[in-house]
């Protein structure tokens, strides 16, 4: 039964369907004997939350456990959460309704640095003291993981448990010891964290210290307790057939963004671009058997109803039984009419013979990464594709019948000339004078949509190293990209360099940011990846008033041997490895993708071997 308080708030709100739960495949559980109760909290709206798979996969793991009780908590929007701060109500889960005081954990997903306000807003509104020194053993774990724990110094301060690398491992081991303490009883919160640092890939910052030098940068990150390590080595699944994927998904009541059933077919990628931090932090790549993903992507729709299957990773088309997976899945997709869909294609890799077995059912948009306008630059980036792979991409996709091509582009990245961002306009000219070329429906004219965000040089990745661009450098290339274009075929789409620029001082930040993110949360900043949310004003303001420079984090170039926010955090990629890729970056030389020679990355220590079995001569 609701809250009288709460219903008044649902009777208020634009869409209360993101705060009522009671979704299909929803979990519920007697909290009253269960032993570990864990909230996932996603840092954003209900629609973006319900989007992510990474929570889909820990909510099934974790309820898969008889005792524990995994519930799922958002960010309500601006409506919602006036409301409940009118009527005082506490952020609580969408399964029971509770507040999260009432759980043993709440974790956080770290998925972007512009959600990091929005984590103090829901602290705030479940009434949690944002620092983890202001919070003794009575109150809930705070809990983070996910690619921006790479550098979560940032938010540090607020956060119990931080966790590196892949959390199917790690979570269960913390739940487990949770559960243990309680269990025991009278385990001060201290002694929890000692045990919990045990696990590997489990980093606690207040059990490291940070000095600084007379010019800003990092002297040393050094542990002040016993038995801690110096670097925290990333968790990692050595083989993911063990983890089959989830076959249960909550189906949304409101449209979530990407509301379709999608499963991880693997894990990493293995084509090392340099801008590609994702990329870096998933090496080495690891696939699942084609039989077990048909096995699960068959119950998946089966259980949830969904007439749309993605193919998941950061590089599907590299699966090396990607054809052989595709034909399983079309012996009984189009009879249960589920259309098949491959979020990342790759422009080196596409083939009639894909196009075909995705588009049984119906077709989806066609989306590549070219990333840069010239061959010179994308060889900066090691983005090993072609102008000559680019035509034959698009000649594949203009004559099995689409006429919409969608190109994704970078602008600021290393090195980059105005003759760079000129070819990005050419290319997408290219595409045009391409389709008109070629025999087509009679009055069909083509749509070339370029997207081009701002480069952001991400740590763990050769171009940390780098400065980002300032505001109005970038500006100054995106004014000239518009004027570089000269055809109403070709549309251009680029993202606000102000939002950016936030990103990349989060991106590279050290734990003095966050009395400032604080500050900025209590003068009005939360939702910043919102564009009608963003307060840029507000921002440099609180900068100013603490007496920070942002652009000492993001606009510098950082030494080659420098000691950075990160440093004590081992991803499995060696610091030599990323000197020498961005030595061969500035001199536009390219490295080959990991399943055709090993670079000696480093990541292999992770699995204590060979990557790849070279001698079956992989391409």
């Amino acid at each position: 039964m609701f809250d009288p308080k709460l219903k008044e708030a649902l009777g208020r709100v634009q869409k209360p369907g993101r705060y009522t739960g009671g979704e299909p495949g929803s979990v519920y559980k007697d909290k009253n004997n269960v032993d570990v109760r864990f909230a996932f909290c996603f840092p954003d709206t209900y629609e973006v939350g319900m989007s992510f798979l990474g929570e889909k996969i820990l909510y099934e793991l974790l309820n898969s456990h008889e005792n524990w009780w995994c519930e799922r908590a958002f960010m309500p929007w601006l409506d919602m959460k006036a409301e409940m701060e009118r009527l005082q109500l506490p952020l609580y889960t969408m399964e029971s309704k509770d507040p999260l005081t009432d759980f043993d954990a709440v974790g956080f997903t770290l998925q972007y640095e512009l959600s990091y306000t929005n984590i103090l807003a829901m602290l705030d509104l479940a009434g949690i003291p944002f620092y983890s020194k202001d919070r003794d053993g009575s109150w809930p774990l705070i809990v983070a993981g996910g690619p921006c724990a790479c550098n979560a110094e940032p938010i540090a301060d607020f956060f119990d448990v931080i966790q590196l690398g892949e959390g199917e491992n790690q979570l269960p081991g913390i739940c487990a010891e949770i559960e243990k303490a309680k269990k025991e009883g009278g385990v001060s919160k201290k002694e929890l964290l000692l045990r919990i640092a045990k696990i590997p890939g489990v980093y606690i910052p207040a059990f490291y210290d940070v000095t600084y030098q007379e010019d800003g940068r990092i002297e040393a990150i050094t542990p002040n307790e016993s038995g801690i390590p110096a670097k925290i080595t990333k968790a990692i699944i050595k083989d993911l057939n063990e983890f089959t994927p989830p076959t249960n998904f909550v189906v949304p009541m409101v449209g979530a963004i990407q509301d379709r059933a999608s499963i991880e077919v693997l894990r990493g990628c293995v084509r090392g671009c340099r801008f590609c931090q994702a990329g870096f932090l998933y090496r080495p790549m690891r696939q699942r058997d084609a039989n077990l993903l048909n096995k699960a992507a068959q119950e998946l729709c089966s259980n949830t109803g969904y007439e749309e299957l993605s193919l998941s990773s950061l590089s599907t088309s590299d699966h090396g039984q990607l054809e052989e997976l595709l034909d399983d899945l079309n012996e009984w997709a189009p009879k249960e009419h589920v259309s098949l869909s491959l979020p990342s294609l790759r422009v080196d890799n596409f083939s009639e013979s894909l196009i075909e077995k995705t588009t049984k059912v119906r077709k989806s948009g066609l989306t590549f990464a070219a990333e840069a306008g010239t061959q010179r630059l994308r060889n900066v980036i090691n983005k090993n594709v072609t102008w000559d792979e680019i035509e034959k991409t698009c000649r594949i996709a203009f004559k099995g019948g689409y006429s919409s091509v969608k190109l994704y582009f970078m602008m600021g990245l290393p090195t980059e000339t105005l003759e760079d961002i000129e070819g990005i306009a050419e290319t997408a000219q290219k595409v045009v004078d391409l389709y008109y070329s070629m025999d087509h429906a009679k009055g069909r004219g083509v749509q070339v949509t370029i997207s081009c965000a701002c480069f952001v040089p991400k740590p763990h990745t050769p171009f940390q190293f780098v400065p980002m661009d300032t505001a109005e450098t970038l500006q100054a290339k995106q004014k000239h990209l518009l004027e570089s274009v000269h055809s109403r075929k070709i549309k251009v789409n680029y993202h606000d360099s102000t939002t950016s620029f936030l990103e990349g001082v989060f991106a590279k930040g050290d734990r003095r940011l966050a009395p400032v993110i604080l500050e900025a949360y209590k003068r009005g900043c939360y939702f910043d990846g919102w564009e009608e949310c963003f307060k840029y004003d507000t921002w440099m303001q609180v900068f100013e008033d603490l007496g920070v420079d942002p652009r000492f984090y993001c606009q510098r170039p950082i030494g080659l041997d420098e000691v950075t926010p990160w440093s004590h955090m081992d991803y499995g990629i060696t610091h030599d490895f990323l000197v020498r890729e961005y030595n061969k970056a500035l001199a536009a030389q390219t490295t080959k993708p990991c399943n055709r020679a090993c670079s000696g990355c480093g990541a292999n220590h992770l699995l204590g071997g060979p990557c790849f079995d070279y001698s079956q001569n992989l391409v």
